[in-house]
């Protein structure tokens, strides 16, 4: 395109569309025209390899063929129908994403997107239960509705605390510790203490769930310790309280798994879901939903619903691009990028360079936490992450920058050159700032 079409795309874009999470007076936001596989690019042509797969969730790449077509073939024969009807693209949604839940889980709740996907799993636990209060993290996210952005650890819970009944406790996160831990098994014994007399002193006959993300993604890619995941299962066993996994953004592939969980021995009661799952080609989100939480609602109303619940185009696009990520081995590849590329790749710029503090992930889904000083591990400054934005987008990489953190976390169709390409960029701008400094 024309940089005059360009020009309209912006002058529309700040003449008429308000930005979530922004200051809207001095925003500039760039101008997408298309996209393909691993790459974007702007209404003038200039391409860039995407490192951050828009916000993580663009799991089997940009315009896939196979997904694409499965959404123009279902918009031939339904675009749309309400979900109280049975729909076979949307049963077959739900098989395909069964096929990859834990043992035990029978039914899926579709939703929208991961908010209302954790927004009625909350509901669900709530009414299984009795009882009211959720336990989350402080280092978490958990989407920006009503429950869920309550729930949610962040800033953004600040200036939205409407939602009742949300407490709060630490993870484990050893680089950061709140339990003065020096190992991971120090860290995950300290935390799944701290976490214990939490629900002790709150009453754990009050307390309807424990909504964690697997590995929490915009916090950070915080990998939990060996045995942690296990010691929440276990407690929530112990005092009768839900367990619900929030795979919004590690399942369905980023972490080289079809679900982050399956790193790990624990069987969540309830998993909310989105993102990766069709890529976003067509907003969709649910929850997985164990046998024994299902059989509750046989006989009693469960009082949820959206109109768009299944929609017809979005299940479509799931069940391509499941399809797709089993035929075309995607899951594999994201496991084979990360252990033979990102991780050792990474490992090496933080061989080197004195900004980083932290290298952590799994699969297609790291961080590089960048401090002022290793010893003191104070973080860099917001203007050292913008340099380093700028520095990528020069580049003509994309990246996603997060409070002092750039996260490393490419389509997981991305290919070996182009994830050494995306650490190449990446360790030469390091590198530059750091010599600046």
């Amino acid at each position: 395109m024309s940089s005059h079409e360009d020009d309209t795309t912006l002058q529309l874009d700040r003449a008429h569309v308000f930005h979530s999470w922004s200051a809207q007076a001095h925003l500039s936001p760039m101008a997408i025209a298309g996209g393909s596989g691993s790459h974007v690019w702007d209404e003038s042509g200039r391409r860039y390899l995407d490192l951050s797969s828009q916000l993580v969730n663009t799991n089997i790449g940009h315009q896939h063929p196979k997904v694409v077509a499965a959404i123009q073939e279902q918009a031939a024969v339904l675009t749309t129908i309400a979900p109280a009807t049975a729909n076979r693209t949307r049963g077959e949604a739900a098989e395909r994403i069964l096929a990859h839940a834990p043992d035990g889980f029978s039914k899926i709740f579709f939703t929208n997107a991961g908010a209302d996907a954790n927004e009625n799993a909350i509901r669900m636990a709530r009414l299984h239960t009795g009882r009211d209060k959720v336990v989350s993290a402080y280092r978490s996210y958990h989407g920006n509705t009503g429950a869920a952005v309550v729930a949610t650890g962040d800033w953004r819970r600040l200036p939205n605390e409407y939602a009742r009944g949300h407490l709060h406790v630490f993870g484990p996160y050893l680089y950061r510790t709140e339990f003065w831990a020096s190992t991971p098994e120090e860290e995950c014994e300290r935390a799944l203490h701290h976490l214990e007399r939490i629900l002790q002193v709150e009453g754990p006959d009050t307390v309807a769930a424990i909504l964690l993300e697997t590995i929490p993604g915009t916090a950070g890619v915080l990998v939990p310790p060996p045995g942690y995941l296990p010691g929440v299962r276990a407690l929530a066993d112990r005092y009768g309280i839900v367990l619900i996994l929030d795979e919004v953004m590690a399942g369905f592939g980023r972490t080289g798994a079809w679900l982050a969980l399956d790193h790990y021995d624990v069987r969540p009661d309830l998993v909310t879901f989105a993102k990766g799952v069709n890529s976003g080609y067509v907003p969709a989100g649910g929850v997985m939903i164990s046998e024994p939480i299902a059989k509750s609602f046989d006989d009693r109303v469960f009082p949820g619903g959206l109109t768009y619940s299944g929609h017809p185009l979005a299940m479509a696009a799931i069940v391509a691009t499941l399809d797709a990520m089993t035929e075309e081995k995607v899951v594999e590849n994201a496991a084979a990028i990360g252990t033979d590329v990102l991780g050792p790749g990474l490992a090496a710029i933080a061989e080197r360079n004195a900004l980083v503090g932290e290298v952590r992930g799994l699969g297609v889904f790291w961080a590089v936490e960048l401090v002022a000083d290793q010893e003191s591990r104070t973080p860099v400054s917001p203007a050292i992450m913008g340099r380093i934005k700028a520095g990528m987008l020069a580049r003509d990489v994309l990246p996603f920058v997060a409070d002092n953190r750039v996260h490393v976390v490419p389509p997981c169709i991305v290919t070996p050159d182009e994830a050494a390409l995306g650490l190449e960029v990446l360790g030469t701008v390091l590198d530059e700032v750091a010599a600046a400094l």
